[in-house]
């Protein structure tokens, strides 16, 4: 049985990661502050003796003892992100030094969540681990991108100084049950609005494209790259290697949702990437992982979850 923190517990990704540590028996503290993550996203968890949850924001220390620390805490869509653009930096960047002086002190593994934004509007496609991203370092974006980057960079900076024993997970675009239905991400989005009968918003042409990963595939992905050597530091990209159109994804949404929705066009915001899909050779050699839930299955199981939380 391991002690495991998990930042950002209560969100929508960190809440699957939890239930899924606690099934597999450790002990888990949940940290959130509750400024997306929701307390009934790991209500379902709170009777069990192994899981605790504590509110706390990041940018400020933690003082516990833990064998494993998964660093999720920040919000991820540009709604939440783009709020308090000051204070995401400072959740990337302050809550980083803060996490990472935990697992110096404690000797722990940690992994950090980043993001495939740190590629920003890619040059190269698909994109590999190795390839160095084009961000726009001072767009509405940048709170979050740099800030990310920012926090790999203290990730490895930690493991060259102290050794720190760490693991970078760059996450794709990830999918499923709890996801907010107003956190503004393309999926949340479109089975929302076909479940209301509203126009579908496409920005752009809808010829952009993204590559979804189930959410239970991702915590898969995550739990192996804890659980891998330690020379496996990482980057790793996780995320699902399948490219689809936002207009693809648009229509198979409507198709689930048995929607009457139309599709609108709006203009595409600035350096929204045009084009984003991962390499995940090194996650399939080195951790033998790759995702196994088809789009359709999977947006199946979360227009569900939206029909019944919209009905609530």
């Amino acid at each position: 049985m391991k002690r495991i923190i998990v930042t950002g517990g209560a969100g929508f990704i960190g809440s699957h990661l939890c239930a899924r540590l606690l099934a597999d028996r450790n002990e888990i503290l949940c940290v959130d502050n509750f400024f997306t993550g929701r307390r009934q996203n790991v209500a379902p968890l709170l009777g069990n003796t192994g899981f605790e949850l504590m509110r706390h924001d990041v940018t400020f220390p933690l003082y516990v003892e833990t064998d494993e620390i998964y660093n999720l805490a920040c919000p991820a869509s540009p709604v939440h992100y783009q709020f308090d653009p000051v204070q995401t930096t400072k959740t990337s960047v302050h809550g980083a030094i803060n996490m990472l002086g935990l697992a110096k002190r404690t000797r722990a593994k940690i992994l950090q969540a980043s993001t495939s934004e740190v590629y920003g509007d890619p040059a190269v496609h698909p994109q590999v681990e190795s390839y160095w991203g084009n961000v726009n370092p001072i767009g509405p974006r940048a709170c979050y991108d740099e800030g990310k980057r920012c926090a790999e960079t203290l990730f490895f900076d930690y493991f060259r100084q102290h050794r720190t024993r760490i693991r970078v997970a760059r996450i794709f675009n990830t999918y499923g049950p709890r996801m907010l239905p107003n956190d503004g991400r393309v999926v949340s989005n479109f089975i929302v609005q076909a479940l209301q009968g509203h126009d579908i918003t496409v920005y752009g042409k809808g010829d952009q494209t993204r590559s979804f990963c189930y959410v239970d595939d991702l915590v898969e992905g995550l739990i192996r790259l804890m659980e891998a050597p330690d020379a496996v530091t990482g980057p790793v990209n996780l995320g699902n290697p399948v490219e689809s159109t936002i207009l693809e994804l648009a229509e198979k949404v409507i198709a689930l949702a048995k929607s009457k929705s139309k599709v609108v066009y709006k203009p595409l915001p600035q350096d929204d990437p045009t084009r984003r899909r991962p390499d995940i050779s090194q996650a399939r050699e080195t951790l033998k992982w790759e995702p196994k839930t088809p789009l359709d299955d999977g947006l199946a199981r979360t227009v569900h979850y939206f029909r019944t939380l919209l009905a609530a």
